[in-house]
């Protein structure tokens, strides 16, 4: 069923509160049904590539129920409002989140730089990207930072079921792999990865806000999903590359 169907379907009265009525029951039950755990996954060429004997040179598309992914976009707009309006996300995070983009990244950059202009200090950025961030994710961890973030217990419950027993085929041309799980991290594909992926985050980003603090250089940090960059105004033209050292071996023990 395509997004077209499903938007013809939901205008009728009826139809649209059924489909209430089984988010409500996933919500209270704190269950997702298996039916909306399967994917398939496609294997698509990049174009432009020298050559094709590598995973790089491939990538794949996600085909989620069309129903469950409309379930999934209510369902992150309302915990993106509820993590918001107790002020979880940290300041510093601006992409994954709505209502914020790469633009306001630029802004919060370029604020930065001035001020530190004004007094007298130069800025020195390292950008960075947390390798396999999605797949990475701890489903036990989440949950905790969940329930940190002050949700109900039927929600908490809902997201370790929604986390886990997923599975997966491979289309590659008309190939087909047979199915196979993948419960590991949280999936690109699903609108819920940017905000659950932001809330994994927030914490350790409040632990190093913290770390920062005791530091002798003024230092600051943006976060756009899972590229990061770190800001250090001092009086040289040159990153400080021993508070790099320092954060890198916080975040492993973390």
């Amino acid at each position: 069923m395509t997004w077209y169907h499903l938007k013809i379907i939901i205008k009728n009265e009826d139809c649209l509160s059924r489909i209430i009525n089984i988010t409500d029951t996933c919500i209270n039950l704190g269950h997702w049904p298996k039916y909306f755990k399967v994917a398939t996954t496609i294997i698509i060429p990049k174009p432009n590539k020298l050559s094709y004997d590598h995973l790089k040179a491939f990538r794949l598309i996600v085909l989620l129920n069309t129903l469950s992914k409309l379930i999934e976009k209510v369902v992150a707009k309302r915990l993106q409002f509820i993590v918001t309006s107790n002020d979880f996300i940290h300041p510093s995070q601006l992409g994954g989140l709505k209502f914020k983009s790469t633009a306001d990244t630029s802004i919060a950059l370029t604020h930065i730089v001035w001020l530190e202009w004004a007094k007298g200090r130069s800025t020195s950025s390292l950008a960075f990207d947390i390798s396999q961030f999605f797949p990475s994710l701890n489903h036990n961890l989440l949950v905790l930072i969940l329930k940190k973030a002050g949700l109900d217990h039927k929600v908490t419950n809902f997201f370790a079921n929604y986390l886990i027993q997923r599975s997966t085929k491979y289309w590659w041309n008309n190939l087909s792999s047979p199915m196979f799980d993948i419960n590991v991290g949280v999936g690109q594909e699903s609108v819920l990865s940017p905000i659950l992926s932001t809330l994994y985050l927030s914490l350790f980003l409040y632990i190093l806000e913290n770390r920062f603090k005791n530091l002798k250089i003024p230092t600051s940090i943006l976060f756009f999903v899972d590229d990061g960059l770190f800001i250090v105004q001092n009086n040289l033209l040159i990153f400080p590359i021993h508070i790099f050292s320092a954060v890198t071996i916080f975040s492993l023990n973390y």
